[in-house]
């Protein structure tokens, strides 16, 4: 499979779509996610085009895994999470359904569960207070 440069998370590394960011460095992109499953739930993506994990270069997975590293924890300080996890998938039979390289951050708070990634946007003006806290931590 080839890498579309039309897809969501390439629109949003080129500005064309606004997101609530997090974090960004010249590797790099973390925001909130429109529909999230939790409080708090958010992404991680590489700025350099890949589909999945195995097409990402080496250095380009070590750049998404450091951010990730660093996102999850002030992400569980915001939340006042009991722990948190990391989702990642690969093509439609992986559950993929945008199709470049992200992570999913999810902090849990214990006994909590997943509400349904829907396709309902959240409350942006709760996703920006969300990112807020979040990167006042970082």
């Amino acid at each position: 499979m080839t890498y579309d440069t039309s897809n969501i998370f390439a629109k949003i590394l080129r500005g064309e779509i606004p997101c609530h960011k997090i974090y960004e460095d010249e590797h790099t992109l973390a925001f909130m996610d429109v529909m999230p499953q939790v409080d708090g739930h958010c992404l991680v993506v590489p700025k350099a085009p890949s589909r999945g994990l195995l097409d990402a270069n080496l250095e380009t997975l070590s750049h998404v895994l450091l951010t990730t590293q660093k996102v999850a924890a002030a992400a569980i300080k915001a939340m006042k999470a009991d722990g948190f996890q990391i989702r990642q998938f690969n093509e439609a039979a992986g559950g993929q359904t945008v199709f470049h390289l992200h992570i999913h951050i999810l902090p849990m708070k214990e006994g909590a569960t997943l509400k349904a990634h829907s396709g309902q946007m959240a409350d942006h003006a709760l996703l920006a207070e969300q990112a807020k806290k979040i990167r006042d931590l970082l």
